[in-house]
């Protein structure tokens, strides 16, 4: 069965930046886009011209995308759907439906435009998401040439269930991923924690002949550290997990996934902890 990348599709900027990240990995990964658009069952506006029925606008709106990104999408095919309900939860469920390979959705960060609703529902999308999520930033332009990969890796036993699909978009894209080892504490069997998971990961991926580079950051705020690192090395995607190690600092500011989805400028990959994927079988 051929992979599916579902859309989140509110057809502001930030989505249509999504929809291009995602017609490039549809490309490398050989998948079909499904683009999705929830009809809110509560809303005091709209952002549509048809005021009579936002449906039909919605759909000359996914006819006119799909002629325009069409020729784009090499080896795949673009489907759309119309749902209704909560947007993050209709999300949720199409891709359940269609048992997703990812979802990809364009956020506007915390200054958030409320009359285009994926921005303030993609981290709502990332914590009940069946699949791995990928979130960008709106104003931030990216061409999914995916050539180094962030991987952070903290105390948390969680930190290491993203390997296999951040192996797996490294073996499609020849990425280069490195390997981030945060240490937040001074106490040594914390830290030998962090370094036993990077050894870890760094044999897994290196015995499947993936690039890897260590590095190790000290850091009171994890998203902060990472974010920072990335920038620095020009990274071009950070992966992460829903629930990472908790510090004082990140307790203050929210979940370090929220943080990153809200904050970071670099694409963001999310793993919910719930389970281990072998997406090598999908």
């Amino acid at each position: 069965m051929k992979k599916i990348i579902i859309v989140g599709m509110d057809f502001s900027e930030g989505a249509i930046n999504a929809l291009n990240f995602a017609v490039q990995i549809a490309n490398v990964t050989e998948a079909n886009i499904m683009l999705v658009w929830v009809q809110k069952m509560k809303s005091s506006g709209t952002v549509y011209s048809n005021a009579f029925d936002p449906r039909l606008e919605a759909k000359k709106r996914f006819e006119d995308l799909i002629e325009d990104f069409g020729p784009r999408l090499k080896k795949g095919k673009f489907l759309y759907k119309i749902r209704n309900g909560k947007v993050h939860k209709e999300i949720v469920n199409q891709a359940k439906y269609h048992d997703a390979f990812m979802i990809i959705a364009g956020t506007h960060g915390t200054s958030g435009f409320e009359e285009f609703w994926i921005g303030s529902n993609a981290y709502k999308i990332v914590t009940y998401a069946p699949c791995p999520v990928i979130t960008l930033r709106y104003g931030e332009n990216w061409d999914a040439r995916i050539e180094r990969i962030v991987f952070p890796v903290d105390s948390s036993r969680e930190t290491r269930q993203k390997i296999n699909f951040v192996a797996y978009l490294a073996e499609s894209f020849k990425s280069k991923v490195l390997i981030l080892s945060l240490y937040s504490s001074k106490i040594e069997t914390i830290r030998d924690i962090v370094d036993g998971y990077s050894d870890q990961v760094e044999e897994y991926l290196t015995e499947m002949d993936i690039e890897v580079e260590r590095f190790s950051a000290e850091c009171d705020n994890l998203t902060v550290g990472t974010i920072e690192f990335a920038k620095e090395h020009s990274a071009d995607l950070i992966a992460t997990m829903t629930e990472q190690e908790s510090s004082t600092a990140n307790l203050l500011l929210g979940a370090y996934a929220q943080q990153m989805v809200n904050h970071s400028p670099i694409p963001v990959l999310t793993l919910r902890n719930k389970s281990i994927y072998d997406y090598q079988v999908k």
